[in-house]
């Protein structure tokens, strides 16, 4: 497995539109193999796809402790949704970066496993979080985005002083 080069903000390459996967191949299997190894190593509880220069419909997330209960999610999309909430989410491709972003409370979600065989998950609290931040990636966006003016403002200044430095 290779640890892959996760693409950082303001990359223009992350604002892609992710395609759906139609090909359950070898390569399929050793990206997303990849993509796990790459979000345990980071260390992250999810990774997207688009993160990796990689923009096809594809979600690797772990949020167990024991980081052993890998969730692929292909061609995902929520179905339902209800309730608030707030949560203090950061970013493999925003890195030391945590801002309070408003998710959905509950979600409904399909998408097709590792192997092309669909399935359903209805979730809360993290995972919910997690998944509606991964497939924001699949679309293009970056929470930093969801946040004011001002405060994204102060985030491009925080990361181009890292930069520069």
């Amino acid at each position: 497995m290779t640890i892959l080069n996760i693409l950082h903000y303001p990359d223009e390459r992350l604002h892609t539109v992710a395609q759906p996967i139609t090909e359950f191949d070898a390569a399929l299997q050793r990206m997303i193999d990849d993509m796990a190894e790459t979000m345990y190593a980071a260390p992250g509880i999810g990774l997207a796809a688009s993160q990796v220069n990689f923009h096809k419909r594809l979600v690797v997330i772990d949020i167990s402790e024991e980081k052993n209960d890998l969730l692929v999610l292909i061609n995902p999309q929520i179905i339902a949704m209800d309730g608030i909430t707030t949560y203090e989410e950061g970013c493999l491709s925003v890195p030391g970066i945590y801002e309070e972003v408003e998710r959905a409370q509950h979600i409904k979600v399909k998408a097709l496993d590792r192997n092309g065989q669909p399935f359903e998950l209805e979730t809360d609290g993290l995972l919910a979080i997690c998944i509606q931040h991964e497939l924001d990636h699949l679309d293009g966006k970056i929470f930093v985005e969801k946040l004011s003016r001002l405060k994204l403002t102060r985030i491009l200044q925080k990361i181009k002083k890292r930069k520069a430095m």
